[in-house]
């Protein structure tokens, strides 16, 4: 039975802050999925809180090309690179005001100091802002920043020089994202510093982006007002509210009603309710995504190979994809998702249940119960999908038992190798196929809390570092093609599909761009 508007109180004050917005001249109103881990995206890793606060709150030394992976200029507007590779050098923009709050006012523009101070509080354990974070900052070191960044001087208040401990190609591109290269304020932070508020960085946030955060109200409500000093120009919306609607067919509901313009991450099985909707439309992108379940390798079973290539060979691909997406997805064979350069088209789809229960008899596997940890919310429907993988593993002879929380508390509890099995997905945020790679299978990530595989290779890192060292782009394209046969030879993750992106617009709202990397960014956005 679908529930009503008036399931529970929380959800009518939310409805009835959403309905009297939306109509508002200037407001855009979004249905999004779940709330944010926070506001700090350093901390960070899930797309929701991407969407909340990486380019809604903060602006990136670099930035993307819309609807592209190519890096231009943000706030550096110019760079240099040593013919070494192992020196960048920004000039940064003059101008850049950070955001005036009932709890900040700013006394001078955005410099190099702010720079600096962002980069050393998340890089630098013995910063007086580094404990600050109570989450950690799972992405800084899931892509192995703390051992590739030197130090970051200042070479006069508008010029700041990132030296290297080694060559690495992908640096622009990861200082265009959103968890690496975000910019804050040096001021406000010495601020609740002194007053020893400094976990304030994360609930009473300040940036320069073109919105500013006014209140939120967990499980409810975001609020933002446009950034009327704005150095890219300023918003087309004067407000913009994320109301966080939990469950998909009130968003639905919502979408339907106009009190949201915009649902984001659209469940495959409700889309078709807006099929003949004059009002409405489903934006269907590709982005740089793939969907899989990683093994906790630390685990016993788990640990050996052939249990986890039964695991794989079990699954039964074509139901989950038409039961779980609706067809809204392809298969998924490589680690890396096709439209990505790099990708590796020649590995075999594997599906034999047969072999599946040979090799689950080799491994010694004695009936022990696993624990399949899946979110709550989201793009599909997680319990259904862990179900369906359930009873996958039960035609082989393995018992898994279904876990489902929060998507927070699953990558948080996974990250430290709770699980035995976990759903994950990864959107590139960058383009590069060491973003790739990196945050989910490598060495640092495992230490980092990202790598949920739990898997610390040697010869897979030794591409890594290849990878990364090289500057031609074939010559890097075929290091990580091996380092996908790897993944696929050694079972480091079982790749389920790639999902197709759906964003459902209302027809009041323009200029928004699908993102490759599945974010979704307002600044251009306008209600008519």
């Amino acid at each position: 039975m679908k529930p009503s508007l008036s399931s529970t109180a929380l959800l009518a004050s939310a409805l009835a802050l959403g309905a009297a917005s939306a109509h508002a001249a200037g407001t855009l109103t979004v249905c999004t999925e779940s709330s944010p881990d926070g506001f700090d995206i350093a901390q960070y890793e899930s797309s929701v809180t991407n969407d909340a606060a990486g380019r809604t709150l903060y602006d990136q030394l670099l930035a993307f090309k819309p609807d592209t992976t190519e890096v231009v200029p943000s706030l550096a507007e110019k760079w240099e690179v040593s013919p070494d590779g192992m020196t960048y050098t920004f000039s940064l923009r003059r101008g850049v005001k950070f955001h005036t709050t009932a709890w900040f006012k700013p006394t001078r523009d955005l410099n190099a100091d702010d720079v600096i101070w962002s980069v050393n509080r998340i890089n630098d354990k013995k910063h007086p802002a580094y404990a600050a974070a109570r989450n950690g900052y799972v992405y800084w070191e899931g892509m192995g920043m703390s051992s590739l960044i030197k130090s970051v001087t200042k070479v006069d208040p508008y010029t700041v020089r990132f030296t290297l401990t080694r060559p690495e190609s992908p640096f622009l591109a990861d200082m265009a994202m959103e968890a690496l290269g975000s910019v804050f304020s040096a001021e406000y932070g010495e601020q609740l510093q002194k007053s020893g508020k400094l976990e304030q960085l994360n609930t009473q946030p300040i940036g320069s982006g073109p919105f500013v955060f006014k209140s939120y109200q967990k499980d409810a409500i975001i609020r933002y007002t446009a950034n009327t000093a704005y150095w890219g120009g300023v918003p087309k919306v004067d407000n913009l509210i994320f109301a966080i609607t939990h469950d998909p067919n009130v968003r639905v509901q919502r979408l339907k009603a106009g009190e949201c313009l915009v649902g984001t991450n659209m469940k495959p099985e409700t889309v078709s309710t807006f099929d003949n909707d004059p009002n409405v439309r489903i934006l269907r992108n590709s982005p740089l995504m793939t969907a899989y379940i990683a093994p906790n390798m630390k685990h016993k079973f788990l640990s050996d190979k052939r249990f986890r290539e039964a695991l794989a060979l079990a699954f039964d691909k074509k139901t989950y994809m038409a039961s779980v997406y609706g067809g809204n997805a392809t298969p998924a064979v490589s680690f890396m998702p096709p439209s990505m350069w790099g990708y590796e088209k020649g590995l075999a789809d594997r599906h034999d249940v047969e072999k599946a229960k040979q090799l689950v008899k080799a491994s010694g596997y004695d009936g022990t119960e696993l624990a399949l940890f899946t979110r709550i919310g989201g793009a599909i429907d997680g319990k259904r999908a862990a179900e369906l993988m359930q009873s996958d593993w039960a035609r082989i002879g393995v018992k898994v038992r279904v876990q489902m929380m929060e998507w927070g508390e699953l990558l948080k509890r996974a990250g430290r190798g709770d699980h035995d099995l976990t759903f994950v997905s990864w959107v590139s945020d960058n383009g590069d196929p060491d973003n790739f790679l990196t945050p989910n299978l490598s060495c640092a990530s495992l230490a980092g809390g990202s790598n949920k595989s739990q898997w610390c290779h040697k010869p897979f890192e030794e591409l890594l570092a290849a990878g990364r060292l090289e500057k031609d782009p074939k010559k890097r394209a075929d290091i990580y093609i091996k380092a996908q046969k790897m993944i696929y030879d050694e079972v480091a993750a079982i790749p389920t599909v790639y999902p197709v992106n759906m964003t459902a617009l209302n027809k009041r709202v323009e200029g928004f761009v699908p993102s490759p990397f599945s974010h979704s960014d307002f600044r251009s956005v306008s209600v008519k």
